[in-house]
C-alpha cells in the first residue's frame, strides 16, 4: 500500500490529466503477455484507485477492449498507456509510470511471472553507459522538450487557456 496522499499523474502530452485520493492498493508488476503489448513494454506496473476516490483532471481517454473483461485507457494523441479497468469493479488500475512521482509507489508483488522475461536476472551486471562529457545532446533535447511537466497545469500547453 501507498501513502495516503493524492497521487496526480497523467500522459506524456499533458492531454490527459488525473487524480486519485487515499491509497493506491496491490501496487504490482504484471509479466503476462497482454500488458506487455499495452505498455509495448516487458511488463506493466498498476496500483488500484477506488472509482470513488478517482478523477479525471484534464482530457478523456480513448479505450481499447483487450478482452472482453478489461478495457485500457491510453492518451488518443501521445499513446501513453495510463490504465487498466474493469468497468464493473469498484476500483480502477492506474499504470504506474505515468504518476507524476512514480518512485512513491513500490510494487509488493509480481503477476504472471510465467511471461517474465528470463533474463531479467542479468540485467544488474550489465555496464552503464557514461554520462556524456559534454552534454550537447541532453541540452538540445531539454531545450525542445515538449512533454507536460510531472504537475498539474493549468492549461497544457503553454500558452493555451484552460
Amino acid at each position: 500500500m501507498t501513502e495516503t496522499a493524492a497521487q496526480t499523474g497523467g500522459c506524456q502530452c499533458g492531454a490527459v490529466r488525473y487524480r486519485a485520493e487515499g491509497e493506491l492498493g496491490y501496487p504490482h508488476i504484471c509479466h503476462c503477455r497482454m500488458c506487455q503489448k499495452a505498455a509495448g513494454n516487458y511488463f506493466l506496473p498498476l496500483a488500484a484507485a477506488k472509482r470513488q476516490d478517482f478523477e479525471l483532471t484534464r482530457g478523456e481517454p480513448k479505450w481499447f477492449r483487450s478482452s472482453d473483461l478489461v478495457r485500457r485507457g491510453f492518451c488518443g494523441d501521445c499513446g501513453t498507456p495510463l490504465f487498466y479497468d474493469i468497468p464493473e469493479a469498484d476500483f480502477i488500475n492506474i499504470a504506474l509510470g505515468s504518476l507524476d512521482e512514480p518512485d512513491a509507489v513500490k510494487p509488493v508483488m509480481q503477476s504472471s511471472t510465467d511471461r517474465k522475461m528470463s533474463w531479467f536476472h542479468a540485467l544488474d551486471p550489465l555496464p552503464v553507459e557514461p554520462q556524456p562529457e559534454t552534454p550537447d545532446r541532453e541540452n538540445a533535447i531539454a531545450a525542445s522538450n515538449h512533454q507536460h511537466p510531472d504537475h498539474d497545469t493549468n492549461s497544457w500547453p503553454p500558452g493555451e487557456s484552460p
